[in-house]
């Protein structure tokens, strides 16, 4: 029965926002555009079908304002109107009673709260859809943050989610545009992501993992997850004092350098992108603060690590091409990149694929670099991959969502901020090092347990075949070829990286310089 009421008030909102409008108006049939002209007699819907969207999608509740979050970052498959209205979503949510709280902690770790803390504040700092914080103080005196998961929530979950993937189905049979959409997949997605942000316990080795990456660099601080208070509905980590970013008229009273910060805003995701290959893929302002105290001034202070993204070193050398060709206008590198990712059908033309990203790229740059958005460009050619059918990369989509906060968030502290000249050095030397000598040590080094292991055997194969040509099968052959063609190419790496690498080096790293930069 509540699937029931719960569908009924899902209809009730259609129709209130006129969303059933939307969709019908969407269809190229008479039947159906005349469909569309009765239904709406009588109804006021002259505000804008994104900004209804929106509207429609905050008055179902959090789940789906989540999925209207998730669906902005899609500009591949949404019209820019409807996509700039649903990055306009806020988490509205406000704090659940502090008992249940207490409850859910108490239940977690089995013992009384009284044992678990020596103090615990009732009143939450911050309140989501997924989960809410208190401040708390261990008992030997650590002050800590506690993320307390929402009650109930994975029920919530499941009935949203069960409705959705049902109207998923109805659209994506309704017509062939509906499943270009591909409304199924996106509700997949969706699912997957809703999961990995209600397991706490993912979100603190996501942490983990992004303060161990980021140690050294001293530009970032990244609280410490304390594990023996980690559960998968509960999190207890190192409490971080800072001042929220958005806050900037308070930073310059307080002697912050606005534009350095903007500078190591940029150094810290192009680090993590490049270098790491694992990104913060939710750095909005309120999940980012400045650290005012003397011994870490100025630096920044990151939280909510329940989204991140990954990169696989094809998708490094991917991006890092693709940014070094847009800024040099070699779209005809643009277009073939595009094609030997795979993510572009076989039959595609090269020439339309690189005219339709030349007419996407070339008006930003008439403008000087500082005017550029990497964002917008990549926003541009995500709408352009439609008419081409590319496709996208969800690890892609995650880093074109963060690197439209980071640059905006980067301008709101510095408006003359030129990211391309911020980034150009990192780049630069990350390309270098994947064609210098460092990186062949480093991939014959990942390399040599492998090879411990099949040189010794060799001997041992050569000699059965020599003396037991008879009994060697087919499987052995084709095993001791392989063997000998990966010691031929050890030995040939060996040979020709010494000898390229102590004639050529220099004279390559010059010629890469002149002709990328």
């Amino acid at each position: 029965m509540s699937r029931l009421f719960r569908g009924l008030f899902i209809v009730w909102t259609v129709l209130r926002y006129g969303l059933d409008e939307l969709v019908l108006s969407s269809f190229e049939k008479p039947w159906i555009r005349l469909l569309t002209r009765v239904v709406s007699v009588g109804r006021n819907l002259k505000a804008p079908r994104g900004e209804r969207l929106r509207e429609a999608l905050e008055s179902l509740g959090p789940i789906f304002v989540k999925f209207g979050q998730v669906m902005s970052t899609r500009r591949d498959l949404l019209p820019p109107d409807i996509a700039d209205e649903l990055a306009r979503l806020q988490d509205r949510v406000p704090p659940f009673e502090s008992s249940l709280a207490v409850a859910i902690i108490e239940k977690a770790f089995g013992k009384p709260i009284d044992r678990i803390f020596s103090t615990f504040d009732q009143t939450p700092v911050a309140s989501a859809s997924i989960a809410q914080v208190h401040f708390a103080t261990l008992p030997d005196g650590r002050e800590v943050a506690v993320k307390v998961l929402r009650p109930s929530m994975k029920i919530a979950i499941e009935k949203d989610l069960a409705l959705m993937k049902m109207m998923a189905g109805w659209v994506e049979n309704a017509s062939s545009d509906g499943k270009r959409l591909k409304p199924r997949e996106v509700v997949a997605e969706f699912d997957k992501y809703l999961h990995d942000e209600l397991d706490l316990l993912r979100e603190a080795s996501n942490a983990a993992q992004l303060r161990r990456n980021m140690e050294g660099l001293n530009l970032v601080m990244i609280p410490e997850m304390y594990w023996d208070y980690c559960m998968p509905d509960v999190m207890v980590m190192q409490r971080m004092k800072g001042v929220p970013i958005s806050h900037t008229q308070r930073l310059r009273d307080a002697g912050v350098d606005m534009q350095r910060l903007a500078r190591e805003g940029v150094t810290i995701f192009f680090t993590q992108v490049f270098r790491d290959g694992f990104f913060h893929a939710d750095m909005h302002p309120g999940n980012i603060q400045v650290s005012l105290a003397p011994e870490t001034f100025g630096r920044y202070i990151s939280l909510d690590f329940g989204i991140v993204g990954t990169l696989t070193e094809v998708d490094k050398e991917y991006l890092a091409q693709n940014f070094i060709a847009f800024f040099r206008r070699d779209y005809k590198r643009v277009a073939d990149l595009h094609i030997e990712s795979g993510w572009v059908p076989a039959n595609t033309r090269s020439d339309e694929l690189e005219a339709a990203i030349r007419a996407c790229c070339e008006p930003y740059f008439d403008r000087p670099l500082k005017e550029i958005s990497l964002g917008l460009v990549l926003m541009r050619l995500f709408q352009t991959s439609r008419r081409f059918h590319v496709e996208i990369q969800p690890q892609l989509v995650l880093l074109q969502k963060t690197l439209l906060n980071i640059e905006g968030l980067g301008r709101d502290l510095d408006p003359d901020l030129d990211l391309w000249s911020t980034a150009k050095p990192f780049l630069e030397k990350w390309m270098l090092e994947q064609v210098g000598p460092e990186k062949l040590l480093a991939q014959l080094k990942a390399e040599a347990p492998a090879y411990a292991k099949i040189l010794p055997g060799l001997p041992r194969l050569l000699a059965r075949y020599l003396n037991s040509p008879g009994l060697l099968t087919r499987r052995d052959l084709e095993q001791l070829m392989a063997e000998q063609k990966r010691t031929n190419k050890l030995l040939q790496s060996l040979i020709y990286g010494g000898m390229g690498f102590v004639l050529g080096l220099l004279a390559m790293q010059l010629v890469m310089r002149v002709s990328i930069f």
